[in-house]
């Protein structure tokens, strides 16, 4: 068939290739970027020694643009406290109590004086700036080292951390140390990590 015949078909209605017919395409919103979802994650040993791991990880996010803040508790030594915090990778900021030195897991009867007082609101202010920080300032992860113990310890109230971890934004994540985390909390957890000596 030839070009004028092929045209004078197709105006005609008929056609000599047998064409797919189109059909319309059904609407369909568009795409939507959806926030992640937040988790509780925990590591934990019988023994101090999860936190490299931790900060590796935390150190990465904030590598990629994520804030990032990592508190830890019982480790002193360097007087930083909320207002001393390290800044890396422009988006973590690295905490640590405004201690002379770090506490060890078991508290002697000298901790029951004045001392135990300061510790106790060094670490109090810590623990304010740590909440205040979660729901002020968007945090994509929170790393709470050692909680479990400054917990047991009597420094920091349980049913506070099940509150926080109740309520913190839906997409931020929360990472908790160290031994001794306590059974609810690690009900909580969507994600477990123990570390063992053999």
């Amino acid at each position: 068939m030839n070009a004028r015949a092929s045209i004078n078909a197709q105006q005609k209605g008929s056609s000599p290739y047998k064409e797919a017919s189109l059909r319309p395409v059904p609407y369909s919103s568009p795409l939507q970027l959806v926030k992640s979802q937040g988790q509780v994650q925990i590591h934990t040993s019988s023994f101090r020694g999860s936190f490299s791991i931790v900060l590796s990880e935390a150190l990465r996010s904030a590598g990629l643009g994520s804030k990032v803040l990592i508190s830890q508790f019982l480790r002193g030594g360097v007087n930083q406290g909320p207002k001393g915090g390290i800044n890396l990778c422009g988006q973590l900021e690295w905490l640590r109590p405004a201690l002379e030195t770090c506490l060890p897991e078991q508290l002697s009867e000298e901790h029951l004086s004045l001392k135990r007082k300061y510790e106790e609101k060094a670490i109090q202010e810590l623990w304010e700036y740590c909440k205040k920080s979660l729901f002020e300032k968007n945090l994509d992860k929170l790393v709470l080292d050692e909680i479990g113990m400054a917990i047991n310890l009597g420094f920091i109230e349980e049913n506070d951390l099940i509150y926080m971890i109740n309520n913190r934004p839906s997409s931020t994540d929360i990472i908790l140390t160290g031994p001794s985390i306590p059974p609810k909390i690690m009900e909580m957890a969507d994600q477990i990590t123990e570390l063992r000596c053999n």
